[in-house]
């Protein structure tokens, strides 16, 4: 069940396409927290190895969430993977055709 106050706003597309990828096996999203930072835009970072994949830290505005991802890709190419499904506004899908 998706409910609006689980997940940092604008991460569900983002790990929806990351969950399409055939190498990776669970995403289990954590709690949300409240930073004294700010993060413009949403941002995820792969922080900590862990038994059987890596911990992701989204970031957006003065919120965090952990992510827990389980997969056999190492951070560099996780991270890669990540990248490549970030949902891409319509200005930027623009200047890709282009």
């Amino acid at each position: 069940m998706i409910t609006h106050s689980t997940y940092v706003e604008g991460l569900i597309p983002w790990l929806k396409e990351l969950a399409a990828d055939d190498a990776i096996q669970t995403i289990t999203p954590g709690v949300i927290a409240r930073v004294k930072g700010r993060s413009p835009g949403l941002k995820l970072r792969v922080s900590t190895p862990m038994r059987g994949g890596h911990k992701v830290v989204v970031r957006r505005g003065s919120t965090v969430q952990e992510v827990f991802v389980v997969t056999s890709l190492d951070a560099d190419e996780l991270s890669k993977r990540i990248e490549a499904c970030r949902p891409r506004s319509t200005a930027e899908r623009k200047a890709l055709r282009s």
